[in-house]
Order: structure tokens, then C-alpha cells, then sequence
């Protein structure tokens, strides 16, 4: 699992960051915004996880808590293609946070639809630009109807959807990404088909599916080692740990650093929810370890394969179908993960958003003392 990081110019990568803000987005944008490697050019939002209004809601406010109110955000598609949207408030909260709360006077998205500032972003910047989608792929699918050339304007495409190897977790054979617009992900996947056929300069995508980011589980113990970081007394860090009934609440100097405060109130939620349908009380953390992999290559091992995204109806629906033994005979299109070093990557998350909070946040998002 070795490689280096696809840098732009100055070192740093330019990035585009499509998300479906729930809680692990939240984590994967403390992650960027931590990450001195990126560059992070526009955040663009789609319907998801909760609706459109609240994608954009909730990403704003993380940027506003990260001390990056700065970077353009841009509102996106409100539904699938095809299919009506389902949302997931049961997974992460009703507004899609958890138990945080959005600090007033957050700022307000950018003008400009979403797939339109992806398709401006990547002309302006030919080969530059690697573009990272969390959520339901609309915005990138409405994009290629806008520029069919994008896979070629990009430098690359990293996604977090599907599950190759193993089950689904939201239907037996579907993960949620995938499952909430499968006919917007199998137009994105035809188009780098199309792409990488035409143009040998195009690279395939990444995906990283539930088999490789379902590795990553986050536990109180890791959110306490954050605090610690973010200057938390250890006393009051140590209180995130223990019994589930009183754990993962921020008090004293966990509660007076606004971004620890977030990240703990949402995540506890969270865990909740996988306490309840997984049997850990914890949570996967998918996203982020996305955006750790974008910068970090080294992070995962990935395996070219053609993949198929199934449409109809039936226990298929929303399936990524990999061939993995070549029964096809279609060539490679998306680079996917089979392995990875998740717990370096913990490890990082730990570091980075521990920092990150550490530098400090706006006064007014600080709890009262």
C-alpha cells in the first residue's frame, strides 16, 4: 500500500468536495479543512442523508466551525435522477448532525448550482482538480450531461459508495450511497467507460466501498485522545469513555472548545445508532477515510475492475456489480479498494481534527463558562 500524493501546484491538491452532509461528512470536511495537503476549492452539496436544505445547512456550519466560512459552497440536486429520495434521519439525526447544533450567523452558499461550479472549476483548471463525492452521485452525473468531457477536465475521481466484496447496509446487496440515485452512479461509471476508451490520459476513479471503510470504527477512546489534543484536560476527555448510558457527553474543557463540542455531540448520536443495529457503540467512519485516501494513497490497495451499478427493480436494485473474474470481458473502469490500513488512518483523524481543534475556533461558537 505504498504511493505518494497526487499534489497540485505548491504542493498542495486541488479539491472539490461533494457531499450529503450528515455526520460523517461532517468529520470527512474537519478532515480536509485539517489537512494542509488540500486545497479546498468549492464544497458542493446534494440531497441525501437529509434533505438539500439541511445538506447545505449542516455544511456551512462545519466550515464555519472549522474557521473556513471562506470556501464557496454550492446548493445542488434536490432529488435523484429518477427515483424519490429517501433520507436517513435515523442515522444521523433530524438534522442530520446528531445532537450538535449549527452556530448562528454561519455564512451563506454560494450563488451557482452545484454541477454548474464543477464543470466551471474544471475547465478552469484542466488536469487539476481531483474531485471527491461522499454522497449520491446527481451532482456529478447532472455534471457530465453539462460537460461530457469532465473525465478528462479532472484529474482524477475519488467516490465512497458501494460494496464490493461483501453485503450492503441498507439493503442486502446495496450501500446507501449507491442505493439512494444507482441511476446517476451508472451513468457516472458509463461515462469513465466511455472516457477511459477514448482518452488515455483519463484515470479511472477510486471507489471505496462498505468492504474497506466499514474497517475504520470509531470509538469513545479515539474521541478522547481528540480532545486530549485539542487541549482538553484529561479528566474531562476521560468522561467521554465508559458506560454508553453517561459516555460521550462534553463537559468542562470538552465542552468550551466549540469544534470538540460538535464533534462529540454529533457523534454521539451516532454511535448510538450502531449500538443499536451493529452491536458496537461506535461508528463507522467512512467519509473521511475517503479523504484521508485522496491524500494519502498509501492508505488503501486498490484493484482495477469494471463495474455495473444494477437499476431494477428486485433485491439487485442498487447493486455495484464488480467483475471480478473478467466474465464480461468489459475493460477496467473505476480502480477499486480492497484493502486498506485503517488503523493509521484513525490514527490521523485523531491527529488532524485534534489539531485542528486545538488551533482554536471562533469565540461565539464556544459554550458558555
Amino acid at each position: 500500500m505504498a504511493g505518494d500524493p497526487d499534489l497540485g501546484r505548491g504542493g498542495r491538491l486541488p479539491v472539490i468536495l461533494d457531499v450529503d452532509t450528515g455526520i460523517d461528512d461532517a468529520l470527512a470536511l474537519f478532515y480536509a479543512c485539517a489537512s494542509p495537503e488540500i486545497d479546498l476549492l468549492a464544497v458542493t452539496c446534494v440531497a441525501g442523508n437529509v434533505p438539500l436544505e439541511a445538506v447545505v445547512a449542516n455544511t456551512l456550519a462545519v466550515l464555519e466551525v472549522a474557521g473556513r466560512g471562506d470556501v464557496p459552497v454550492h446548493a445542488g440536486a434536490d432529488r435523484p435522477l429518477v427515483k424519490p429520495l429517501t433520507t436517513t434521519e435515523e442515522t444521523h439525526g433530524p438534522e442530520g448532525i446528531g445532537y450538535a447544533t449549527r452556530p448562528s450567523g454561519a455564512t451563506v452558499a454560494a450563488r451557482g448550482p452545484a454541477a454548474t461550479a464543477i464543470v466551471d472549476i474544471a475547465r478552469r483548471r484542466p488536469g487539476e482538480v481531483h474531485l471527491v463525492t461522499l454522497g449520491p452521485m446527481t451532482n456529478l452525473a447532472l455534471a457530465l450531461d453539462l460537460e461530457p468531457r469532465l473525465p478528462s477536465l479532472l484529474r482524477r475521481w475519488t467516490f465512497m459508495g458501494g460494496a464490493f466484496r461483501g453485503p450492503g447496509n441498507t439493503t442486502p446487496t446495496s450501500e446507501w450511497n449507491i442505493h439512494v440515485d444507482p441511476d446517476a452512479a451508472k451513468a457516472c461509471l458509463a461515462a469513465w467507460s466511455v472516457a477511459l476508451a477514448a482518452d488515455a490520459s483519463v484515470q479511472p476513479p477510486i471507489g471505496m466501498g462498505l468492504d474497506v471503510t466499514e474497517q475504520a470504527r470509531l470509538t469513545p477512546e479515539a474521541v478522547a485522545g481528540l480532545a486530549k489534543l485539542a487541549d482538553a484536560s484529561a479528566a474531562d476527555a476521560n468522561d467521554l469513555v465508559g458506560d454508553p448510558a453517561s459516555a460521550m457527553r462534553p463537559t468542562g474543557s470538552v465542552g468550551a472548545n466549540g469544534l470538540v463540542r460538535f464533534v462529540v455531540d454529533a457523534l454521539r448520536f451516532y454511535f448510538e445508532f450502531h449500538a443499536t443495529y451493529d452491536g458496537f457503540y461506535g461508528a463507522f467512519i467512512h467519509d473521511p477515510f475517503v479523504v484521508a485516501a485522496t491524500i494519502e494513497p498509501g492508505l488503501i490497495e486498490t484493484r482495477p475492475v469494471f463495474v455495473d451499478v444494477e437499476t431494477g427493480p428486485g433485491l439487485a436494485h442498487a447493486m455495484t456489480i464488480a467483475d471480478w473474474r473478467d466474465i464480461t470481458g468489459r475493460p477496467p473502469n473505476v480502480d477499486v479498494a480492497v484493502a486498506c490500513d485503517a488503523a493509521a488512518f484513525l490514527d490521523r483523524l485523531v491527529e488532524r481534527v485534534g489539531g485542528l481543534a486545538a488551533r482554536g475556533t471562533p469565540s461565539d461558537l464556544r459554550a458558555p463558562g
